[in-house]
């Protein structure tokens, strides 16, 4: 599994105050998987040192009015003392009284992270205007990708300081703003998120107004309330979404996500599409789902509509309160491997875009266009882990909650609709045997052995379902002191129809140096044309005029997992993108297919509702009759 990695800038006052929160929730981000590099500021914690050296901390006046460090190369000798006598102790012992594996560091030692020195500084002094050379202070040059990669794959939190090093001069340190360093690693790493933690409730219209968070922040938004330090906080922030850091927020010092400020990388989008730019540009790999939940759950609301996070950590919205109800299961989770996000006026980009955020938006925009019936409820989900085998969001959905009819959001392109999908058998494959010499006439090497496994469970899979589709996912060879081993994960998709219980029939003994284990056997799955959902749908496309065209899919689904329970309860596929783009590099959607797939989604909603009111019609005369 490839581990999310989040980028949190803390300042000083809140490191050194006693009570902070940022420690506790960097152990929870951590315990949840997430890989976590601190950068820490360091202006209180000089200003500490400085008065235990009976030391003046010196400033300059620049030329635009801004004040800056003075950093004359004694005073950096000073400066880097102050990292290594009053921040670095206060960070490692905070991090570590949670329990934390940590590494903390002055970024600049070792060569960790590199700068270019900045060019002299235009100031005012005794007002007269004039220039200082010698003040160390620089900007972002590179970092080492190897190490860093190294040491957040062996501790728990990595945590770095100004300084950096001149990469000009190896034995000199060079001052660079926190806020700047945080924003630069965060495109270097290629980060999931970037945190900037303040002592605010994130960026403040009205700095006097603790409640006057602005939620949302656009490219070309104006921003002269913006004041002070936070200046910094928002050129740091906006410069990293430029440069491709998609998920980029102001947070208080609790991180609550009630109270943040979110960095855009687009224009105010006054229209249908902003929503599916956000959810798109919030990353969600698998496991990693909550940053965009959490962002739903608090920036989207909608008259009428109730919104919650259950148990499992899916995202769910309902609209009315009647008996009969209507489920849109999305999923909000994506495959790894990330890309800047870019949108025009056309097309939208994106990690996730088509599998299968843009199906998931489309039900949210349904809470705005549809009504729903007194005797009826619209239920939207997020769920989570759908792109994994736990499918934990699905199994939660299916075991709590409940529905008349589904509507599973996966990208069926908008004149399709999707009636089924193959079901999966997952093995675990471990070959575990004696090494012998390659070149020996009797070897068989554990590579040759997995795939004669795999075409004998091929050709047994055959007898029970002769339209199986085989996959081997992963191949891991190794050998451990004197043994060759091979683990292997091999899929078996499975047509719909085959009975439930062929994980069963299927005989997976081979030999003692092998082992099978079964790691999902989940039944296919197949909706009958003739239900009310179905017929619902195909009134809607021909209202649009569309010659539809019913699926059925060798990949599986959330489908599935509802199904293996929900016999009786109709259930398709249906949203806009073309699924041969699932899981590559190359996801993208026009804005016209989400526009029609939207228009038939809604009819399809609203006749399905008119025909719960006529069967409650219906039986409500004959009672009276009777």
């Amino acid at each position: 599994m490839i581990s999310p990695l989040y980028v949190i800038k803390v300042g000083s006052s809140t490191v050194l105050s006693p009570d902070n929160t940022v420690y506790k929730e960097v152990k929870r981000l951590s315990e949840k998987g997430n890989k976590i590099l601190l950068v820490a500021g360091g202006a209180k914690g000089i200003e500490e040192y400085y008065q235990t050296i009976q030391r003046e901390v010196t400033f300059l006046e620049l030329n635009n009015g801004n004040q800056a460090r003075y950093c004359t190369t004694e005073e950096m000798n000073h400066i880097h003392d102050a990292y290594q006598q009053v921040m670095i102790p206060a960070l490692t012992n905070g991090l570590r009284d949670q329990g934390l594996k940590t590494f903390v560091q002055c970024a600049g030692d070792q060569g960790l992270v590199l700068g270019k020195q900045g060019p002299p500084l235009k100031v005012v002094k005794e007002g007269k205007k004039g220039i200082v050379r010698d003040s160390l202070y620089g900007n972002y040059d590179s970092c080492d990708k190897l190490l860093m990669e190294s040491l957040l794959d062996h501790y728990d939190v990595v945590c770095l300081t100004p300084p950096i090093q001149n990469a000009a001069h190896s034995q000199q340190y060079l001052n660079i703003d926190a806020d700047m360093l945080a924003a630069h690693l965060a495109i270097a790493m290629n980060a999931h998120h970037l945190r900037f933690v303040t002592g605010t409730n994130g960026l403040l219209q009205d700095v006097d107004d603790p409640d006057s968070t602005v939620k949302d922040i656009y490219l070309d938004d104006p921003l002269d309330y913006v004041q002070g330090r936070m200046k910094q906080k928002v050129r740091a922030a906006q410069s990293a979404i430029r440069l491709g850091i998609c998920d980029v927020a102001i947070m208080g010092p609790s991180m609550s996500h009630a109270q943040s400020s979110w960095f855009w990388g687009m224009e105010d989008a006054d229209n249908s599409y902003d929503l599916m730019n956000k959810v798109v540009r919030i990353p969600s790999v698998s496991h990693n789902e909550e940053e965009l939940t959490q962002y739903l759950l608090h920036h989207i609301q909608i008259p009428g509509v109730i919104n919650a996070v259950d148990r499992a950590g899916n995202i769910v919205f309902e609209k009315g309160d009647g008996d009969h109800t209507l489920l849109l299961l999305g999923h909000v989770d994506t495959v790894p491997h990330l890309w800047k996000v870019q949108s025009d006026e056309t097309t939208i980009s994106g990690r996730g875009v088509v599998d299968a955020k843009g199906c998931f938006v489309n039900f949210v925009q349904m809470l705005k266009d549809v009504q729903v019936p007194n005797n009826c409820k619209l239920k939207v989900i997020g769920a989570v882990e759908e792109e994994v085998s736990s499918s934990a969001g699905a199994y939660y959905v299916r075991d709590h909650h409940s529905a008349d009819a589904v509507i599973i959001g996966e990208p069926s392109g908008q004149n399709n609709l999707t009636l089924g999908y193959h079901g999966l058998l997952k093995l675990g494959i471990t070959i575990n045997k004696g090494q012998k010499h390659s070149a020996s006439r009797d070897n068989v090497s554990v590579a040759d052995q997995f795939f004669m496994i795999k075409e004998e469970l091929g050709d047994r899979m055959k007898d029970i379902d002769p339209d199986h589709v085989a996959t081997t996912t992963r191949i891991n060879q190794y050998k451990e002191e004197d043994r060759d081993v091979l683990k292997a994960i091999l899929n078996f998709r499975i047509s719909p129809g085959v009975r439930e219980d062929y994980a069963r029939q299927l005989d997976l003994s081979v030999s003692e140096e092998i082992t099978i284990d079964v790691l999902r056997a989940t039944p296919g799955f197949i909706n009958k044309r003739n239900c009310s959902l179905v017929k619902s749908f195909a009134k809607s496309f021909a209202n649009q005029k569309v010659k539809c065209k019913y699926l059925k899919k060798t990949g599986t689904s959330d489908m599935n997992t509802l199904a293996t329970t929900w016999t009786d309860v109709p259930i398709i596929a249906y949203g806009p993108g073309d699924s041969n783009l699932d899981h590559t590099n190359q996801e993208f959607q026009t804005y016209s297919e989400i526009d029609q797939s939207r228009i038939i989604l809604k009819d399809a909603i609203e006749n399905w509702f008119s025909r719960v009111t006529e069967v409650e019609k219906r039986a409500y005369r004959q009672r009276v009759s009777q």
